[in-house]
């Protein structure tokens, strides 16, 4: 009897899928897309600007342009590179890729 009640007639078009199947799926979607792509940008986001922030003179940099140099000045937005003797080019801070670690430092020379 049961089977009755929840028949269609026949000939009679399907229903289209309403919100509530839909909703759980768009948030499904929404949780992934918020941890595999939102979260992670936005930390990386933290991590620069922190990295820009800390930039000081004195600090050996490498620029986004594979520019190797040691900060000889950081005045607002703007950064002095030395990057050879007599020689010094100014950068906006946001061309900074990394600031040079002992490790890196180690890479950089053909060292193990």
């Amino acid at each position: 009897m049961l089977s009755l009640v929840y028949a269609q007639a026949p000939g009679a078009a399907p229903q289209a899928p309403g919100i509530g199947s839909i909703l759980p799926m768009m948030i499904v979607i929404f949780v992934v897309f918020y941890f595999f792509i939102i979260r992670p940008q936005s930390k990386k986001a933290k991590e620069t600007k922190q990295l820009l922030e800390s930039v000081k003179k004195g600090d050996k940099i490498v620029t986004i342009g594979g520019i190797l140099g040691l900060v000889t000045a950081v005045k607002g937005n703007v950064i002095t590179l030395k990057i050879a003797p007599d020689t010094e080019v100014d950068f906006k801070k946001s061309a900074v890729a990394s600031i040079v670690t002992p490790e890196m430092e180690k890479d950089l020379k053909g060292e193990k």
